[in-house]
């Protein structure tokens, strides 16, 4: 690994290789591989931990420029894994205990280290990763055999299908055949395309001897661990658990009893495949620094943020554009609550840096604020590009940055048209475009968000600018609905009402003079005040919204009533729009 200092740990008959980055003064954190993996598999995430942490990574025993142990059978058990562990801790940090984190068989291993009493005293915290511990495991298949119901059984069966692998692993001769014959050659390419990870500085030399070697931690521990399983497989140490919710190999449902076993538990949901240490090493870095910066300060059990939809945003990257004031500040709250990293974005800088400063107090792990016109489209440019650099692919993009216009369309200038769609509709086609592409590339899904208004569907004659951008805007979001759902991305329509925000007091009325404006953006400012519908509902609609995938949001009675007209009754409300006060 580029930069890395490496030693040399001698144990149990091998000599493991083990890799080091940062400032040995600071705590230690030890990431452990999965099958069939090495320590580089980390490559994505042990630098962005290196500024804060002393990191430590491993190649387990049989794997990458380690050594195998002579006989291979019997030389993979947990036991003996647990040996390499502690070797490998008292020699990196003696005296301290170190942060574990376990990736696939990484993690089965880390759970060992966790629940052992040899171990006790060693492990700070320990973050898991797409594997269980077998005894957990192991018990959790036995209260299903022994209280069937049709809810459980529909478990056992949908797991049993997504572990075939691990039947064939116990085969014998055949699965050392396949890794050492085309299987190997052709896994980084079938890794890439399976689960849509970078195909870059994936280890691939040892590979096929790696793997086939490594079929014997299956054929070691697996039978005999899920058939006697320890009973007192209790956790010494606090444990983050991040549980990918499209994992082929591992059902979400593994982990139902898992407060029985942790008592200091943190849960994460994570909208990723298998392999996170390669897809989602930005946000699995933030989850790492947030825990283990908890829980060296003591408070392992308060290192989730509390707020609605926690376990579904924490550590998630969104950034929402108006995000200085009203809809688009509150969204940014919720977000931050929800314990998701945030980029605000504001054409006014100052309120961007008020938001950002506020979300990072509310409870955002990171935030940063960014000062951009949306309408600039080389300005967007600059700034997806900065956002993917610095902080990486946006997994939420809310594209929220709105202006009003009222008045007659005769009264409607071109130059008064250009301002309102400019930023109405083509900042929110830039965000689409730009932020959208990045999560088509990286492919592994994403969420997008447009502000429209419930004037997308209600004609008025007092809004004919403002009401087809709001309409073009809906319009916009059905169709990237249809085109990107086949890459895991989903859109929805947020279509407020009346909300008491700023946008009121801002808007611009076409065909009057600069006096009679002011007035009438004092009426209109009073009208939404009297209103009084906080923009803070609007934001939860927004994060319910991405939860649940919904298409199409109308926020607020009024919005929603509008709605059912437009699709049950157009006539009506066509009417309405006629009997409207004239400006």
């Amino acid at each position: 690994m580029q930069g890395a200092r490496e030693r040399t740990v001698r144990t149990g008959g091998v000599e493991l290789c083990v890799a080091e980055l940062g400032d040995t003064a600071q705590p230690t954190v030890v990431l452990v591989h999965g099958y069939p993996d090495s320590k580089e598999v980390w490559s994505r995430v042990a630098p962005r931990l290196a500024d804060r942490f002393h990191v430590v990574l491993y190649d387990v025993r049989g794997h990458g420029r380690s050594t195998a142990p002579k006989p291979l059978r019997g030389g993979f058990t947990l036991e003996k894994l647990t040996d390499d562990f502690l070797a490998v801790a008292d020699a990196v940090s003696p005296g301290r205990p170190v942060h574990v984190v376990g990736h696939d068989w990484g993690s089965v291993q880390a759970w060992e280290f966790a629940t052992v009493r040899r171990a006790e005293g060693r492990i700070a915290s320990f973050t898991s990763l797409s594997g269980p511990s077998l005894d957990h495991f192991g018990h959790w298949i036995g209260r299903r055999l022994k209280r069937p119901t049709p809810r459980r059984v529909a478990q056992l069966l949908g797991q049993g299908a997504k572990s075939w692998y691990v039947y064939a692993l116990h085969t014998p001769v055949l699965p050392e055949l396949a890794w050492r014959g085309p299987l190997g050659r052709l896994w980084p390419g079938i890794l890439e395309r399976m689960e849509k990870v970078p195909g870059d500085g994936y280890p691939t030399a040892s590979l096929p001897s790696d793997a086939a070697r490594g079929a014997w931690l299956y054929r070691d521990n697996v039978r005999s661990r899920l058939t006697r399983p320890r009973p007192d497989a209790y956790a010494h140490a606090p444990v983050q658990l991040i549980t990918p919710v499209g994992d082929a190999f591992l059902s979400e449902r593994l982990y139902d009893e898992l407060e029985h076993w942790v008592p200091q538990l943190t849960r994460r949901t994570l909208d990723a495949r298998h392999w996170v240490p390669r897809s989602r090493p930005e946000q699995l870095a933030s989850w790492i620094r947030e825990f283990v910066t908890s829980v060296e300060g003591g408070r392992p059990q308060g290192v989730t943020a509390t707020g609605k939809y926690a376990d579904r945003f924490g550590g998630q990257l969104v950034l929402v554009t108006g995000a200085g004031s009203g809809i688009g500040r509150a969204t940014a709250y919720a977000f931050a609550g929800a314990g998701a990293r945030v980029v605000a974005v504001d054409r006014d800088g100052e309120t961007a840096v008020r938001t950002a400063e506020m979300c990072r107090l509310i409870g955002a792990p990171e935030a940063w604020a960014e000062a951009v016109d949306v309408s600039d489209e080389q300005g967007m440019e600059k700034l997806a590009a900065k956002v993917a650099a610095d902080y990486g692919v946006v997994d939420v993009l809310v594209n929220n940055a709105g202006i009003g216009l009222s008045g007659s369309f005769l009264d409607t200038t071109p130059e008064d048209w250009k301002k309102v769609l400019d930023v109405n509709l083509w900042g929110v086609i830039h965000g689409c475009r730009l932020f959208g592409r990045q999560m088509a590339e990286r492919g592994q899904g994403g969420y997008i968000v447009n502000t429209a208004s419930a004037a997308a569907f209600q004609p008025s004659r007092a809004l004919p600018a403002y009401s087809t951008s709001k309409a073009a805007v809906l319009m916009l979001s059905e169709c990237l609905r249809a085109e990107l759902a086949g890459r895991g991305i989903g859109v929805s329509a947020i279509c407020p009402g009346l909300v008491n925000t700023g946008i009121a007091a801002t808007a611009r009325f076409a065909g009057v003079g600069a006096e009679e404006e002011k007035r009438r953006q004092k009426r209109s400012a009073r009208l939404y005040e009297l209103r009084d519908y906080p923009p803070e509902k609007v934001a939860d609609a927004i994060l319910r919204a991405v939860v649940r995938g919904e298409a199409v949001v109308p926020v607020t009675p009024e919005a929603r009533g509008a709605y059912l007209m437009s699709r049950f009754t157009p006539r009506a409300l066509r009417r309405i729009a006629r009997l409207e006060p004239p400006l």
